[in-house]
């Protein structure tokens, strides 16, 4: 909610309440596990990526870059919705809304053309094999990473509006839509740039990623080994499977967003902003072979401090 105070001070209010829904405080309860298990399996593959010299290569800088742009997405989404459930306290100053604003699409913005560098990566070691290593190496994958959050940084245009109406923001955060709405002058420029986010850092990115796997399919077609077949086509399951979580939510929550209720709106958002945070380093520790080789020193470690304890 935006209010005044007596010192002309707007603040702001969003809606986190699930309303009418009996398992709203379990949900902000399994935020914050996840939350805690989100922030424990990055760090993990942040460092078990950074102290491995084998796993010095494109492929996991990408993968560290994931891991470290999952870590701002829970953070910048989390921490704030619990505070507000555990000590009951639902405005915001609306300088701290448009940085909490800013925060959550840069870094869900951050997550679809991460997966779009992992797609990149894939294409060029399935549909290239022969030159991946003098095509994409650790230093072009760092500038291709520094030049995306450079592009990413986008200016909303939030700060021209003005509120005189309801200033309740129906959302889990100070969502984009869900404010300019309640604005009473002209939102136009605001569903313009809504529409343009979209567009670039959801769609095109998905689209890019459909035809880099098109281009693999051809590739995998062409081969005649099945076993050569069978390990790039590993070699891809995880990206896949991450590609699945992440854009099927969001894809349907602004797709049916006019048609769906608030509740529900609201649940998918939470969730497709947490739940690929915390699934992402599982399933590339699980999936892929050099991590599961190079956790099980970490593994060993984990099991001798148990059995210490237990």
């Amino acid at each position: 909610m935006f209010a005044t105070n007596s010192e002309n001070e707007t603040l702001v209010h969003p809606e986190i309440g699930l309303r009418d829904i009996s398992f709203a405080s379990c949900l902000y309860i399994f935020l914050f596990i996840v939350y805690i298990f989100a922030v424990f399996s990055n760090v993990f593959v942040i460092i078990l990526i950074n102290l491995d010299q084998s796993l010095h290569n494109p492929k996991y800088l990408a993968v560290s870059h994931l891991a470290l742009v999952d870590l701002g997405t829970t953070t910048a989404v989390i921490p704030k919705v619990i505070e507000m459930f555990l000590f009951n306290f639902s405005f915001i100053s609306y300088e701290a809304c448009l940085a909490d604003m800013f925060f959550v699409h840069f870094f869900n913005s951050m997550q679809s053309v991460s997966l779009v560098i992992l797609a990149y990566d894939r294409f060029l070691a399935i549909c290239f094999p022969l030159q991946y290593h003098s095509i994409n190496t650790n230093s072009r994958m760092v500038r291709i990473i520094v030049s995306l959050w450079i592009f990413s940084i986008t200016v909303l245009l939030i700060t021209r509006l003005s509120f005189c109406q309801s200033t309740v923001v129906n959302s889990f955060f100070c969502d984009h839509g869900p404010v300019y709405f309640l604005a009473c002058n002209d939102i136009y420029p605001n569903v313009m740039i809504a529409w343009f986010d979209t567009v670039v850092f959801l769609f095109l990115p998905l689209c890019l990623i459909l035809c880099s796997y098109i281009f693999i399919g051809v590739t995998l077609f062409k081969m005649t080994s099945t076993d050569g077949k069978q390990k790039a086509l590993k070699t891809c399951i995880s990206h896949i499977i991450l590609v699945i979580i992440f854009y099927v939510p969001l894809a349907i929550t602004y797709i049916l967003s006019q048609f769906i209720d608030s509740n529900i709106r609201i649940l998918n958002n939470s969730l497709s902003a947490t739940i690929p945070s915390m699934l992402n380093p599982i399933i590339y520790t699980l999936k892929t072979d050099e991590m599961k080789t190079e956790a099980r020193p970490f593994k060993k470690l984990l099991c001798s401090v148990f059995n210490m304890f237990s």
